[in-house]
């Protein structure tokens, strides 16, 4: 009986990061109905219990776990695959907690819902991420969008804000509707709503062969709408310039990794057999140009922006066109390519999520109370009068760019030398994605340009830098792991490699 009741609780252990979450979500409802000076406790509570999920993550990760409940189990993974993106996701949403400790108390918009609201949306990104069911991931896919638009408008007075959550909302319902559509058509194709059930019978060919392609693009569309790929991005710079600025951050790299997560396992464990997999018959030949124009427009449009928000939107656009080259590369027949592939794309989105919180936290850092930084002027000479707050900024910005030896660079080579490993038949997305880079490289450094080597104009308003050890906090363990993942990666890497040998 003792040993029973060991195997049982130890059956649940894969899950604590879901539980303590979860969890922590309900305690930090209390707490904001509860105490009166709510805010503080909140930032701490919310930050303390990502810390502790992305620990549960990390020890869970490279060590042999024993299945879940038999009632979780259909639904859920719990290998070393979504503790990975467990980890990831915990890594940005805490990150983003920290930075909103730091703006929301500057700007007079501290309210403790904020942080229940990112705590309960990164719990429905760690289901999502983790989901093997249909029906998983509609509940993830909802659980962590209703959370997001409510912080897009989270500003209440902001016509912006407004207008970014409503179209958000607006755009988003009719992207999950038509997943949800999707879904519903590849049930009446297989039989099946688990994503193993799927697999099976489209590799069998016992599916309805037009039900299933049309499920498939619409299953397809509904994923490629929440990484903001073309030509599914319209919402994008409406929302990430209207919404407050740690909720940008968490829509830029929790929403992304989550996405990213389920369509890759989504991509592997149903769409894998040869008809599937094929660039002219197969998602291939759907996802190949999508990658291409989401790399192309998001660069072209970041280049033209006057508003730093906005580039740095439209900059979130040509990431995932990057991203999105990694997951084409999983047509390959050769499972070592496909493995460096899905390992390129995890590494490439941890990468991105540290790189993108030191970008946003060192812009919230350069703006007090009404002396917000949010043009390229704003930010004209702020390099020479506050380097030590303008310094983290550069370093973001050269690993969003790709610049050696920083987390952004390996994670473009990684995911770029997996495609060239796949044949001659992506050589071609591979130059786009290089040429495009080109591109960015310019928006990137007209950043550098503005803090360093311009003056403000006459009577111009002048962003002041606020004091916040949060901001700080989180800039400096950002930056720690943008360097270390640049200088010294092979620990990341094998991780990665490690999570990705193993669909689970």
């Amino acid at each position: 009986m003792t040993a029973s009741l060991t195997g049982s609780m130890a059956s649940w252990v894969p899950l604590m990061p879901l539980l303590l979450v979860a969890i922590g979500g309900f305690a930090l409802l209390v707490v904001d109905a509860l105490s009166d000076e709510h805010a503080e406790l909140a930032t701490l509570s919310s930050v303390v219990l990502f810390c502790a999920g992305a620990l549960a993550a990390v020890l869970a990760t490279g060590k042999g776990l024993v299945p879940p409940p038999s009632g979780v189990a259909p639904y859920l993974a719990v290998g070393q695959m979504s503790q990975f993106w467990n980890a990831t996701i915990c890594c940005g949403a805490g990150l983003s907690a920290l930075l909103a400790g730091g703006y929301l108390h500057e700007h007079a918009l501290e309210r403790g819902e904020f942080y229940a609201l990112i705590v309960f949306s990164a719990f429905g990104a760690m289901v999502l991420a983790a989901a093997t069911d249909l029906l998983s991931i509609f509940i993830g896919l909802e659980t962590m969008s209703l959370g997001v638009y409510s912080m897009v408008a989270y500003r209440r007075g902001s016509p912006r804000a407004a207008e970014g959550g409503l179209k958000y909302f607006l755009l988003g319902s009719f992207a999950a509707a038509v997943l949800l559509f999707g879904s519903a058509l590849i049930y009446g194709a297989t039989g099946h709503t688990d994503l193993a059930g799927i697999g099976q019978s489209v590799r069998d060919g016992h599916a309805n062969l037009r039900l299933l392609i049309l499920g498939m693009l619409m299953l397809l569309s509904g994923l490629t709408f929440k990484v903001s790929a073309v030509p599914f991005h319209m919402w994008t710079p409406d929302a990430y310039e209207g919404a407050v600025t740690p909720a940008t951050t968490f829509m830029s790299v929790v929403v992304k990794t989550a996405a990213f997560a389920v369509l890759l396992r989504v991509i592997l464990t149903c769409f894998s057999d040869e008809l599937s997999a094929s660039l002219r018959t197969g998602w291939p030949g759907m996802l190949a140009p999508m990658a291409a124009a989401t790399m192309i427009l998001g660069n072209f449009a970041a280049a033209r922006q006057a508003n730093v928000k906005r580039m740095l939107a439209y900059s979130s656009i040509a990431h995932a066109g990057y991203i999105l080259v990694g997951v084409v590369t999983l047509y390959s027949g050769d499972e070592q390519v496909r493995q460096t592939a899905v390992s390129g794309v995890m590494f490439y989105l941890l990468a991105y999520t540290v790189s993108n919180v030191l970008a946003f936290g060192s812009l919230i850092a350069l703006g007090s109370y009404a002396k917000e930084a949010v043009s390229y002027e704003d930010l004209a000479g702020a390099g020479r009068r506050h380097p030590l707050a303008a310094l983290p900024f550069v370093l973001g910005v050269l690993s969003l760019m790709g610049f050696p030896p920083t987390a952004g660079f390996l994670g473009k080579w990684y995911v770029f030398s997996a495609a060239i490993a796949s044949g001659n038949d992506l050589l071609w997305l591979v130059i786009v994605g290089v040429l495009s880079s080109v591109v960015g490289a310019y928006y990137y450094l007209r950043v550098i340009v503005y803090l360093f080597m311009k003056s403000p104009e006459p009577g111009a308003a002048i962003a002041v830098p606020m004091r916040s050890g949060y901001v700080v906090l989180a800039l400096v363990l950002s930056g720690y792991f943008v360097l270390k993942m640049g200088v010294t990666p092979a620990p990341y890497i094998d991780l990665a490699l490690s999570a990705a040998s193993k669909l689970g």
